[in-house]
């Protein structure tokens, strides 16, 4: 009994079929090279009109966020056209009839290129081509620096201030009085940092010892010498907690750039995408189709 007809499709079916959706990796990197070429000469061209606009000997220049707001949508612009070329020419160059697998040609020539950036700008290979991706190496770096500033921000916020007991130790080191004033001094100035780095349980007795010291190093009344010990811990208490809310400042304002960076990077790339996709599907090849074989298409 004979097949039914249509059941099954032919072997030549299959084959030309695979040979029109097969992908042309030579038609791939053709197009990732243009893509690269494409957005070097962009850059190039930014740069050149970046610095063309900046007059050294003017005071009226544009502010450097303009600058970097105008570098940074110039370079996300200029990626977007690389990619639309890039998609282009692997579609074109494929031969390939369908306009899908134009598309995924052009897709897949992107996420190719996208690679290539991203090794040139984390490798030292990346110094080979100057400052031809020096926009987005830019973004990615201060989105770097930015996280490691969060990291920074998150320590202890007295490790980066200034010690708020070094003046106190200056001020009780340049007092007079008492028969062995360098003793003196030494033990002033370790009880007052013993006051200031005390617990709740043991400040008051802490808050005794430094003014007992004080008054003998300052040869004072211990009364003064109290005051004194007020003003000092006042002083650390309201250095600690500015330094402590500057630091949580800065945290949020990094982890604000780190948020910003990152969706900037993402939507770029997005839109980097679908320009290749539809450079992919605009560069497909249009072919004549025949149904006799003794007829030739010119």
């Amino acid at each position: 009994m004979s097949e039914p007809v249509g059941v099954h499709p032919d072997i030549s079916d299959l084959a030309a079929n695979a040979a029109v959706n097969k992908i042309s990796w030579g038609a791939v990197f053709a197009g990732v090279a243009l893509a690269l070429a494409v957005q070097f000469l962009l850059n190039l061209l930014g740069v050149g009109i970046g610095a063309a606009v900046v007059d050294p000997a003017a005071t009226d220049n544009p502010d450097p966020s303009t600058f970097s707001i105008a570098g940074g949508i110039w370079f996300v612009v200029s990626g977007i056209i690389a990619a639309f070329v890039g998609g282009y020419v692997a579609s074109r160059v494929s031969g390939r009839p369908s306009r899908t697998t134009g598309s995924y040609h052009g897709l897949t020539s992107w996420a190719v290129t996208t690679l290539v950036v991203l090794y040139l700008l984390t490798t030292s290979v990346g110094a080979l081509v100057g400052g031809a991706f020096s926009g987005l190496s830019s973004i990615l770096g201060g989105v770097g620096r930015t996280a490691a500033t969060v990291t920074t921000a998150a320590a202890p916020a007295v490790a980066s201030a200034v010690d708020p007991i070094a003046d106190i130790e200056r001020q009780v080191r340049s007092a007079t009085g008492g028969n062995d004033p360098a003793a003196l001094r030494d033990a002033a100035v370790a009880a007052v940092r013993a006051l200031v780095t005390a617990d709740e349980a043991s400040a008051e007795e802490a808050r005794n010892r430094a003014a007992d010291a004080l008054a003998r190093a300052q040869n004072i009344p211990v009364d003064q010498a109290r005051t004194q010990v007020q003003q000092y811990e006042e002083t650390y208490r309201a250095t600690v907690d500015r330094a402590k809310q500057q630091a949580t400042e800065a945290a949020d304002a990094a982890a604000t750039a780190v948020s910003s960076g990152a969706l900037l990077g993402f939507l770029s790339l997005v839109i980097g995408a679908v320009a290749a996709w539809f450079g992919g599907a605009s560069g497909t090849t249009r072919t004549i189709a025949t149904t006799d074989p003794t007829r030739r298409v010119g």
